[in-house]
């Protein structure tokens, strides 16, 4: 009966066999079919697990593109005059992204700055910080704003100078020689700086471009009391919708909440916060919150604005920081405290409250800010070249401190 049975097996797709080799049939027949649709499962599975990867894998390359990464960038540097054609007179500055020289230019006998640039070799070029800065100052061109008019090389490939109008005044500098001799701003004088740094800023934002780094140390001014924003090294350009950047920019003092709550996405708002904390400075002639650390910067701002939540800021609790730390609840109304100048008027800390807004969507911007109010109230601001740009000692009555030609870049 054994070779009847197999034979049946065989056959079973042409007549019908006895039950019992059926149900054997049957159950190798399932089990081929079960191991089949089992392979096909496991191909299905696999392919998906592949297709979800290179998905993750290209959605990972889209985050990446937009955050502070750069193409990379040479300019032409054959056709650039050469730094023999100019003479070093003394260094002015040294920052993360260059030195800043005071230099003399034979060929015109006019004084200039010259700034070379760090982080750069043969085989692998300008740093991203060099490439936005080049990019930056070679592309604006607004009165508020210092110009970049070219590129100057060295003797080797690796010593490339961005030649920039010299400014002789910072105005860090000028608010410690006005601290030093006890001196105040008048209000016609603070507006008069404010319009200006407003003006520069909007420049910015309108060709979609943000700062990153604005406080008193990139804030020059000329002999002819013109504001200038310099040291573009952090700038970069921006789109929308709004891209995750590095939250780590910015001086901590002069430093956005957003930011300091490392929020990945963020735009031109956080220049806003920088100038109301330099609007404040103006008042004050020292930084308005000074913290220790972004912890305390954090506490420092809560303290005199009051401890934000999802109603005045959405999205607030949300935020990376605010999930792993618990901030002391402080109440909010400190501000008019910390500005206690008799002649700040209340229209003034109306516009400071807006730059100051926790919530970046509700944040004035550079253009609604040169229209408030504050700047159409009397004392209007003094025009530029009638800023004082020496300051009379309290003790000898003479000019002091702040001297044409002593700041720095």
């Amino acid at each position: 009966m054994t070779p009847v049975n197999v034979i049946d097996n065989a056959d079973s797709s042409l007549r019908t066999p006895p039950k019992a080799p059926l149900q054997k049939t049957h159950q190798g027949t399932s089990g081929l079919k079960q191991a089949t649709i089992d392979r096909y499962k496991t191909y299905i599975r696999r392919e998906k697990r592949s297709y979800n990867d290179k998905k993750w894998k290209k959605i990972k390359e889209q985050q990446r593109q937009p955050t502070d990464a750069e193409p990379s960038f040479q300019p032409a540097l054959n056709d650039s005059r050469s730094i023999t054609e100019f003479q070093f007179l003394n260094k002015i500055d040294e920052g993360s992204y260059g030195v800043v020289y005071r230099a003399l230019d034979k060929s015109t006998d006019n004084i200039v700055a010259l700034k070379r640039l760090k982080d750069l070799n043969e085989r692998e070029g300008f740093s991203i910080a060099a490439q936005r800065e080049l990019n930056t100052l070679l592309k604006l061109r607004h009165p508020n704003i210092v110009a970049g008019r070219e590129i100057v090389v060295g003797s080797r490939k690796t010593e490339v100078f961005l030649l920039m109008e010299y400014v002789p005044q910072q105005l860090k500098s000028f608010l410690r020689s006005m601290r030093q001799n006890d001196r105040m701003f008048f209000p016609e004088q603070v507006k008069c700086l404010m319009t200006q740094l407003l003006q520069g800023v909007q420049h910015l934002h309108d060709n979609n471009i943000i700062h990153r780094d604005l406080k008193t140390d990139n804030i020059l001014l000329t002999q002819d009391g013109v504001l200038k924003l310099a040291d573009f090294g952090l700038a970069r350009e921006y789109g929308f919708p709004l891209q995750q950047y590095t939250p780590a920019v910015g001086t901590r003092w002069y430093r956005a909440p957003e930011l300091l709550l490392l929020s990945p996405e963020y735009s031109t708002p956080v220049d806003m916060w920088s100038v109301g904390c330099i609007f404040a400075e103006l008042i004050n002639l020292k930084a308005l919150f000074r913290g220790k650390s972004e912890v305390d910067q954090l506490n420092k701002i809560f303290m005199v604005l009051g401890t934000p939540s999802d109603a005045i800021w959405p999205g607030y609790s949300s935020l990376p920081t605010v999930r792993n730390i618990i901030f002391e609840d402080y109440p909010p109304g400190g501000l008019r405290k910390k500005i206690s100048r008799h002649y700040f008027s209340d229209s003034g800390l109306s516009l400071l409250e807006g730059l100051l807004t926790y919530c970046p969507t509700r944040r004035v911007t550079a253009a609604a800010a040169l229209e408030h109010a504050y700047f159409k109230e009397r004392p209007v601001a003094i025009e530029p070249d009638c800023f004082p740009m020496s300051i009379e000692s309290e003790d000898s009555g003479q000019y002091s401190g702040a001297e044409i030609g002593c700041g720095s870049y």
